[in-house]
């Protein structure tokens, strides 16, 4: 079975030309799919939840099936709130922040002239998690790397292997660990097999028109 990997930090096309970056991808943990990709625009906008049977591997990166106008009318990745000065927050020394906002996810504060701060949180579906290029992978006996990106079954969208940054500590150039041998996803990934076990993996059957 051929299978295909969205790698994190992608660049991604419409099909009137280039949108933004592959940012993060969102993850429903129960059925192990892919259901969004979030995408970075160039010049500092709102980046845009984009549903997955809207993107296909292109050479070098992603392409999506709207147009340009299209992926700027979908649903926004960020939410902002303006918080008072006088709201009971904790000040900052620095203009930017990070603080832990509703459900745990990561909430940029920036403070304006006037002493008003806006918060700044990533959009995450309820019930799903998001997926990060960097994350800490953790297997039985300890970390073995950095998550590069996830690869799924184009007809299903379900996960079917994590992959490992390049530079991998066997000097491999690519670790893809089978999705069966994941526990968890979201802010870290763990594992139920060892180091040694990831080690032995066979090479993945991968599909790399998306590097």
């Amino acid at each position: 079975m051929c299978v295909t990997g969205f790698t994190i930090g992608a660049e991604v096309r419409c099909s009137d030309g280039p949108c933004g970056r592959l940012s993060r991808l969102i993850v429903e943990p129960g059925t192990q799919a892919v259901t969004h990709l979030v995408v970075e625009p160039q010049h500092r906008e709102a980046g845009r939840l984009v549903p997955v049977g809207l993107a296909q591997p292109l050479a070098g990166g992603v392409r999506l099936s709207c147009s340009r106008a299209e992926f700027a009318a979908l649903e926004p990745a960020e939410e902002q709130e303006l918080l008072p000065s006088d709201s009971g927050r904790p000040s900052y020394d620095a203009d930017l922040a990070t603080m832990l906002g509703a459900h745990g996810v990561p909430l940029s504060i920036a403070r304006l002239r006037d002493g008003a701060q806006v918060g700044t949180q990533d959009v995450i579906p309820p019930g799903e998690v998001d997926v990060r290029r960097g994350e800490p992978v953790f297997a039985t006996d300890g970390e073995i790397g950095r998550i590069q990106g996830l690869v799924i079954d184009p007809s299903s969208h379900h996960v079917t292997h994590v992959l490992l940054d390049e530079g991998h500590l066997w000097g491999r150039k690519e670790v893809a660990i089978p999705i069966r041998a994941v526990t968890r996803v979201g802010g870290i990934v763990r594992l139920s097999i060892s180091k040694q076990q990831v080690q032995d993996l066979p090479p993945a059957d991968i599909d790399h028109a998306a590097r």
